[in-house]
């Protein structure tokens, strides 16, 4: 098979300030040359698109990543297949998912710092599924949910975020556990689709007021509230808590823009109420992810749980991709084909 020669990258043309927009991306073509002993070389098939990308533009260090310079490429999570390999423990045609960045094409050694797994093709799902609820975004709604929510069959589970990537999830595994589940979300669209995920209300923030709303719903208060936006959204949610309520602190995109951060001032409702507030990261639980990877197939192929994909075609939309998550136009998890080699 004759290799390719040119790599296409996105790199850092500058810093967003408030939202990402068009001119803090450029696209760049190098040559890709080919790997030495101890080296694969990849063709990226899909990227996945998660808000701290905004992070890594602006060259702050993320959970121990080294800051990214302007001109450089940015971080991403992919699923790629091997095109050639000098690596002992890697063979052509395999498929990965690790992080590759937004490039077409990447040499490596498959280090433990790029955190590479295999997509066991025997569980006979697509491809894309590892960017969407077979990756870091399903996990965490896993390991999110049930280990620091722990829902219990006949609770009230409200989500923020509910028609984003982890959020969807989230959605739905409330349900599978028997749970009532209220999630709150942006827009006609995105309502329609939570509720056809299995929630049993959906709240439009751009439309209800969230406080009236939330009463309504829950006139005795919720037992776990997961958090994806932060801000107002956590601060109105803080004030309905039931007794024992769990607080999960996945993401809080809604500040992610501000100059500086939200400040909660109700915080000691949760002192008051014998609740908890738990934060997480995903990386945390690395040695726990073939569990949540086997859960969370077995309900995929019963039919029991749907990967809820937005799906981008074409490399040069990732700018666009990472956009619709800054103006809330995704629905579910927003991945990028970037090559459809294996369909």
């Amino acid at each position: 098979m004759k290799l390719p020669t040119n790599n296409r990258q996105w790199t850092i043309a500058g810093r967003p300030v408030g939202k990402p927009e068009p001119a803090h991306f450029a696209l760049r073509e190098q040559p890709i040359g080919s790997p030495d002993k101890g080296e694969i070389l990849l063709e990226t098939l899909y990227l996945g698109l998660v808000p701290v990308m905004r992070m890594y533009m602006q060259g702050l260090p993320v959970a121990g990543e080294r800051a990214l310079q302007i001109g450089e490429v940015i971080h991403a999570r992919g699923v790629a297949r091997v095109l050639a390999s000098q690596h002992p423990d890697y063979r052509e045609g395999e498929v990965l998912t690790g992080q590759l960045g937004w490039q077409t094409h990447k040499i490596t050694r498959a280090s433990a710092a790029e955190r590479f797994y295999r997509v066991p093709a025997a569980l006979g799902l697509p491809v894309r599924t590892w960017m969407s609820a077979l990756s870091m975004t399903g996990f965490s709604a896993y390991f999110g949910l049930f280990d620091c929510g722990r829902p219990q069959p006949g609770e009230t589970i409200v989500v923020s975020g509910a028609g984003g990537g982890v959020g969807s999830m989230v959605v739905q595994l409330g349900r599978l556990v028997g749970c009532r589940v209220i999630g709150i979300t942006g827009g006609a669209q995105k309502c329609a689709a939570v509720r056809a995920l299995g929630a049993d209300a959906v709240i439009d923030y751009r439309c209800d007021e969230l406080a009236e709303a939330l009463d309504a719903l829950c006139p005795e208060g919720m037992d776990v509230f997961f958090d994806n936006v932060g801000g107002d959204t956590l601060a109105v949610a803080m004030e309905r808590l039931r007794f024992g309520a769990r607080v999960v602190l996945c993401g809080s995109i809604s500040e992610y823009t501000m100059g500086t951060p939200y400040g909660l001032s109700n915080y000691a409702r949760i002192r008051r109420g014998n609740a908890s507030m738990h934060g997480f990261f995903i990386y945390n639980y690395e040695a726990r992810f073939a569990e949540a990877e086997r859960c969370l197939a077995n309900w995929l192929l019963h039919g029991q749980l749907q990967a809820c994909e937005d799906v981008l075609e074409g490399f040069e939309r990732m700018p666009e991709g990472l956009m619709r998550l800054y103006d809330s136009r995704n629905i579910g998890i927003q991945i990028c084909r970037v090559s459809d080699a294996m369909e």
